[in-house]
């Protein structure tokens, strides 16, 4: 198994993509290779960024390009405006990806949205031994 990046993770400000979020890739946690890096980025409240499996923008009809990363941000910034909600957002991009693809897949394409709703997340840090 070789060592891959991540995709890299669009955030979405305003129902548009302002960057992609990137940092260093390792092998997945419990498969061994270097220890993981932790990246920080400074959120807004009701920033959201799109984690998803590499599948959702590496799928192609046979003989024909793939997905690709533009075409994804194009879909985020054309469904963000109507979604309310992460879920609706995760409902609305999953439906327009597929109707984009003719209606199937051949790869694992997992779309996984989350929001910074503000506040601090001490109440999950683990606490120190």
């Amino acid at each position: 198994m070789g060592q891959r990046r991540p995709p890299r993770a669009p955030l979405i400000r305003d129902h548009r993509v302002i960057q992609a979020l990137d940092g260093p890739g390792t092998l997945p946690v419990g498969v061994g290779g270097d220890t993981p890096q932790i990246t920080t980025r400074q959120l807004r409240r009701g920033d959201r960024v799109l984690i998803y499996t590499d599948g959702l923008v590496e799928e192609h009809k046979t003989g024909g390009e793939q997905f690709g990363e533009e075409r994804l941000i194009a879909a985020i910034e054309r469904v963000g405006p109507a979604s309310g909600g992460v879920q609706e957002m995760v409902r609305d991009l999953s439906h327009a990806l597929m109707r984009e693809r003719g209606g199937t897949t051949a790869d694992d394409a997992s779309p996984f949205v989350v929001e910074w709703r503000g506040g601090t997340a001490d109440h999950l840090a683990m606490p120190e031994q």
